[in-house]
């Protein structure tokens, strides 16, 4: 099968290249997928980079959410035939023709969903369901306050709290993302280019803050969330784009009586990932069904230009997710 493999593992998109690899086989509890369509994360980037391994006994190939057809099922699969059309956050593997997924964490994919749809949903709304919903037990009329609020964690994240009732509140970095988040259903948007997040939420909310932060940023945003946080607050972290080491003030956290979650999918074991999977079918996949919240996708590329999806991310022009479509792909240079 034709695949995107890193040569050498580096700082620049241009390591990645399509490239000839062996078929993978699937285990006796996994099945073998026909991959029509997989999605760009931040995680990829940094295993491109050689900063996150794979894990121990996963695929060596980028991808961690994916969308395909059944070829193979494994010998005690149960509940899975092939031709079934099913989708899931694997360990790897999808930026390829083949992919192998374990049983438990293949889900049907509903006859209202396209493949690209499919795949752009998982590993985002997997996380913000965690972070909002599980971490950060977001009641109705709570305020939330959601950073990166283009990124797909954040499209996701600014959806499920509309859907607990919750009062939304964003930061973006322009005015266009911004609109595209308030047109979501966000209640106040914040351009971090343009103003001070921390000064904003202290003016429009009387000092007293808001309920649960989820943020990607870490290092960089440390102080701010904590003295943005009310009373009890909650702080989720699902990403440390600006840096993984923080001095804090150890009394505030005490004296506010705060609540500080880390998170990351990836390093989850099988049985984790497996339960995010069925609360997420069960609570929030019937109101993308029926319209109540929807999969953003910003762009498709096809998977001979990885390369470019990568840089394109990191740019970061997109507004939503950034897929690759596995159907469509270039044939191999002779080079």
């Amino acid at each position: 099968m034709r695949a995107i493999v890193v040569d050498p593992p580096g700082k620049t998109a241009d390591s990645l290249r399509l490239a000839e690899v062996p078929d993978p086989t699937p285990s006796d509890e996994e099945v073998l997928l026909r991959v029509h369509a997989t999605a760009l994360n931040r995680a990829d980037m940094m295993q491109r980079m050689g900063n996150y391994p794979a894990q121990h006994g996963a695929s060596e190939i980028l991808g961690l959410e994916l969308a395909g057809e059944v070829v193979e099922v494994g010998s005690r699969v149960q509940g899975l035939s092939i031709g079934d059309r099913v989708y899931g956050l694997s360990g790897g593997g999808g930026y390829a023709e083949m992919a192998t997924l374990h049983q438990s964490l293949a889900m049907p994919i509903p006859d209202e969903f396209t493949y690209h749809e499919a795949a752009s949903i998982p590993e985002v709304f997997f996380t913000a369901n965690t972070a909002v919903r599980t971490l950060g037990e977001t009641l109705p009329g709570e305020r939330l306050l959601i950073h990166a609020g283009g990124s797909g964690v954040g499209i996701a994240a600014i959806q499920i709290g509309r859907l607990i009732g919750a009062e939304v509140w964003i930061t973006a970095g322009s005015e266009d993302k911004c609109e595209r988040a308030r047109e979501l259903g966000a209640d106040m948007t914040i351009n971090y280019r343009e103003q001070d997040f921390a000064e904003v939420i202290a003016e429009q909310t009387g000092g007293q803050g808001v309920n649960v932060i989820l943020d990607v940023i870490g290092r960089d945003y440390w102080d701010k969330n904590l003295r943005s946080l009310s009373m009890a607050g909650r702080l989720v972290l699902v990403g440390l784009m600006g840096g993984a080491v923080a001095e804090t003030n150890l009394g505030m956290l005490m004296q506010k009586r705060l609540r500080v979650h880390g998170t990351v999918m990836r390093s989850r074991p099988l049985i984790d990932r497996a339960e995010i999977t069925r609360d997420f079918q069960q609570h929030l996949e019937p109101a993308i069904v029926n319209g109540d919240m929807k999969p953003v996708i910003d762009s498709v590329f096809p998977l001979s230009k990885a390369a470019e999806a990568h840089q394109y991310m990191a740019e970061n022009r997109n507004f939503g997710k950034i897929l690759l479509d596995c159907i469509e792909v270039d044939e191999l240079s002779e080079d």
